[in-house]
């Protein structure tokens, strides 16, 4: 079994609404144990990172960046960074904001700042907008266009599950490929070490 760990911080429920979707994807893939956890649970205790295999972060984005709770997670990795105890685990990410772009883009690259200081192997958005081949706007899967990782949109003080159908289906599916990318990696291991 490979450890994929799902860490999110949700202020109002968006983004954690829509890691438990990320999750159900990523546990439809055989040989994964997955935990969600919350970001600001992790900031006391990041060496519980070395513990898994590969990470799915998700965040709000707030002023064009990773919520400060997330920050605060991320920042707490220096210990590890230092002695680079989470190279080569894979990684990627999500984020969630009020407007369709609302510079979603800086989270994620922000997330893939933090992943390549630690070493770690970024997986991206492998998922077609489902638009072009006539699939309706708001139920198409990556409607919103990001290949660097998965961005979803909730509109303004809306409940926490008031997400289009397309953002919960991209939701799964990315869960479910980064799962089956890091079986794949863990694969390929397997056949390097019996060579």
């Amino acid at each position: 079994m490979k450890k994929l760990a799902v860490i999110y911080h949700s202020a109002q429920g968006h983004t954690e609404h829509i890691a438990q979707h990320v999750a159900a994807g990523a546990r439809e893939v055989a040989g994964i144990d997955l935990r969600l956890i919350r970001a600001e649970d992790l900031a006391s205790a990041p060496e519980e990172l070395l513990g898994f295999d590969g990470f799915i972060f998700g965040s709000p984005t707030y002023l064009g960046g990773v919520s400060a709770a997330f920050k605060a997670f991320m920042d707490s990795t220096g210990g590890l960074w230092k002695k680079q105890q989470l190279k080569g685990k894979l990684a990627s990410g999500f984020t969630v904001s009020s407007l369709p772009a609302g510079d979603k883009q800086s989270t994620l690259l922000s997330m893939f700042v933090f992943a390549m200081q630690h070493g770690m192997i970024w997986v991206g958005n492998a998922i077609l907008p489902e638009q072009h081949s006539g699939v309706p706007y708001d139920e198409a899967a990556n409607r919103l266009g990001s290949w660097s990782g998965m961005m979803a949109q909730a509109g303004h003080s809306v409940a926490a599950d008031a997400f289009v159908s397309g953002d919960i289906k991209t939701a799964s599916m990315f869960g479910k490929n980064i799962a089956e990318a890091l079986v794949r990696m863990s694969f390929a291991e397997l056949v390097e070490s019996d060579q």
